[in-house]
């Protein structure tokens, strides 16, 4: 029997089209962003950060979302070159972990994906110096005036400094809520080219 149709995802072998399988389910269920993910990423002290992000892909070399390399997060993820993520749906009270070494995107993956935002969102990349002080809401918006005056014709170019990473599990958790706390979990571990899968107590 496939687990897929069964809907015993705890007899599944591979990960990722399991995920594939519940995000589908979510993007039917969840009222906004069912590709939202709480993305943990460590500082240089090892002192953790954890903060909303949407993931804008996946397939088997892993998952990935785009942000500002200047950025507390950017930096981290440069440095330390490892990420945690959580999506947590809350409507299917699911929920699946990540974590593993990052690693950014090519040049040519993050300029396809960039070009594919709504014109505004291409500008804001520019205008907002993410995670550093901002005086005021004025001077957010008479950066963008400014950036939207330089780009009034043509295309908008990806800033050197915006880009993709990808997080390449070394495990992923699905976790379902059953009854009395009695969850159901199963855990794939990374084992050479392939998975290892064990199931967990609650």
């Amino acid at each position: 029997m496939n687990p897929l149709t069964t809907g015993d995802f705890t007899e599944s072998e591979e990960p990722f089209a399991l995920f594939q399988s519940w995000l589908k389910e979510a993007e039917a269920s969840e009222p906004n962003d069912p590709n939202a993910m709480a993305l943990a990423t460590v500082d240089e002290t090892g002192l953790p950060n954890v903060r909303m992000v949407l993931l804008k892909g996946f397939d088997e070399n892993g998952f990935v979302f785009y942000t500002n390399t200047e950025s507390n997060k950017g930096r981290e993820l440069l440095g330390q070159k490892k990420a945690a993520l959580v999506l947590h749906w809350k409507s299917l009270r699911r929920q699946v972990r990540a974590r593993g070494p990052v690693s950014p995107v090519s040049d040519a993956e993050a300029d396809a994906y960039f070009q594919s935002r709504p014109r505004d969102s291409r500008i804001g990349a520019w205008a907002s110096q993410q995670s550093r002080p901002l005086e005021s809401r004025f001077a957010l918006e008479k950066a963008v005036a400014v950036t939207a005056a330089k780009y009034a014709l043509g295309e908008v170019p990806r800033p050197p400094y915006w880009t993709g990473f990808r997080i390449e599990p070394v495990s992923i958790e699905f976790w379902q809520d059953k009854p009395f706390r009695l969850h159901d979990r199963v855990v794939f571990t990374r084992e050479g080219d392939g998975w290892r899968k064990a199931r967990l107590y609650p």
